[in-house]
């Protein structure tokens, strides 16, 4: 906040405008300060404690009617999702839209916020520069208040007046250049720092809306999968007995290829037909891509190189076969995220597994066909069943507000981590080749 020496507003302007800065400029800056210049001076008790309380009761009114419509909303969208769930390819296409959406509103965020950082030091930057010189400004708008309460006399009126006004003028010829320039860096600074505010107010609008934005796509979202895994209400009873089977398999392994086989090997021949007779789809590759209702994947996952896009926003932290500071080598990668951010498949699958392992932490694991298969790990929450067939940009699961992996616990670092492995036949393959355009050397957002 800017302190001219704690003088009246009006004053300040006045003083402002001899030393020549622009009327619009003081005007605007003392406009601003005013609120507190009027708190220094100090205000009228009553009529303040009046202001905060019609300020609660607007406030609370604010509030009840968000509520009420939140509410409306809600209820609106539970209808409308309703009526899609019986078209599972509509339910699906929307599951896969409003997580695109999440996802783009999620980089949007992360890049609003990028964007305000350099501001706000910017703004810090000046306010330092304009504090420390707050005595040099103060004696200047002193001196010139003081002139202009006391006019300089008429030189017929009082010759010894005039002698005086003289030595006067000569001292103020000495500093007045150089108080004029620094009354000139002063509206420098504080033009600067209006366009910093502006941008800066129009920056937190924008960020405002963005949030608002994906709070709603968010609960559209959890409207979504709650239909989605109502619809798999008529399979408890055999998921059920899978979890069981899968989790005794979890606690009889120690690494994930092993778990892996068993999982594969402990396949039920049904399952297993079915599977096969969803890969018989003999519709071109692309058609089959972009069919909402499919039960198997579209194309071969080994075809697909250069397409595959990276599950969640973030930055990567990790390379696959760098250095893991074990003495080994890292088996996958890792991506630093937002805290609750979307995860999305990467490709089409069936989850196998979903759940707790060791100390990779809620680990889901989907059979992309033709003995891939894809670990995603350190989620908070997981959003799909065993037995599920998800889509590519289907969301599977949601990160937490820190990390999950005993590994990355380990290391001090406590962000959202997730972590993400390819496997041919049991054995970990480099993602990096399958990783869309752009996507191989940072993860957007």
């Amino acid at each position: 906040m800017i302190c001219l020496g704690g003088f009246e507003p009006r004053s300040a302007l006045v003083a402002a405008l001899a030393l020549g800065m622009p009327v619009a400029l003081a005007a605007t800056v003392l406009a601003q300060e005013r609120p507190t210049l009027l708190a220094q001076v100090g205000t009228d008790n009553k009529t303040e404690k009046l202001d905060t309380l019609k300020q609660r009761d607007q406030d609370l009114k604010a509030a009840r009617d968000a509520q009420n419509k939140s509410i409306e909303t809600e209820a609106t969208l539970k209808r409308e999702i309703e009526q899609i769930g019986a078209d599972r390819r509509k339910l699906n296409q929307d599951l896969i839209d409003t997580a695109g959406r999440i996802r783009k509103v999620e980089a949007q965020i992360t890049e609003t916020e990028g964007r305000l950082k350099p501001l706000d030091e910017k703004q810090a930057a000046i306010r330092k520069s304009l504090d420390g010189r707050r005595a040099v400004i103060g004696e200047v708008l002193a001196a010139l208040q003081r002139i202009g309460h006391r006019p300089p006399p008429a030189l017929i009126a009082s010759p010894e007046d005039a002698l005086q006004s003289v030595r006067t003028a000569m001292l103020l010829g000495a500093v007045l250049p150089e108080m004029r320039q620094e009354v000139e860096a002063l509206a420098n600074d504080l033009a600067a720092l209006l366009t910093v505010r502006k941008q800066i107010a129009a920056e937190r609008d924008k960020l405002k809306g963005e949030v608002a934005s994906l709070g709603n796509e968010r609960t559209r979202m959890t409207a979504l999968i709650d239909e989605r895994q109502k619809q798999q209400a008529e399979r408890e009873k055999a998921l059920d007995a899978e979890r069981t089977r899968t989790a005794a398999l979890a606690r009889q392994v120690d690494n994930l290829k092993d778990l892996i086989a068993k999982l594969e090997q402990g396949l039920d021949p049904a399952t297993r037909a079915a599977r096969e007779a969803a890969r018989s789809d003999t519709r071109p590759a692309m058609a089959a891509l972009h069919d909402a209702g499919r039960m198997a994947p579209a194309v071969a996952f080994a075809s697909l190189r250069g397409r595959v896009p990276i599950p969640v926003n973030g930055i990567k932290l990790t390379e696959f076969g760098a250095p893991d500071g074990t003495g080994g080598s890292e088996k996958g990668v890792s991506i630093a995220t937002r805290a609750g951010a979307q995860v999305t498949a990467p490709a089409d699958g069936w989850v196998v597994y979903a759940g707790p392992f060791r100390s990779y932490g809620q680990l889901l694991i989907l059979n992309a066909g033709n003995g891939y298969h894809i670990l995603l790990a350190g989620m908070e929450r997981i959003s799909v069943d065993l037995g599920q067939f998800v889509l590519t940009g289907e969301p599977v699961a949601v990160m937490g507000d820190s990390s999950h992996i005993a590994a990355i616990l380990a290391t001090g670092s406590s962000q959202p981590v997730l972590y993400i492995e390819f496997r041919k036949d049991g054995t970990p393959v480099d993602p990096g080749p399958w990783w869309a355009a752009g996507e191989g050397e940072k993860a957007r957002g």
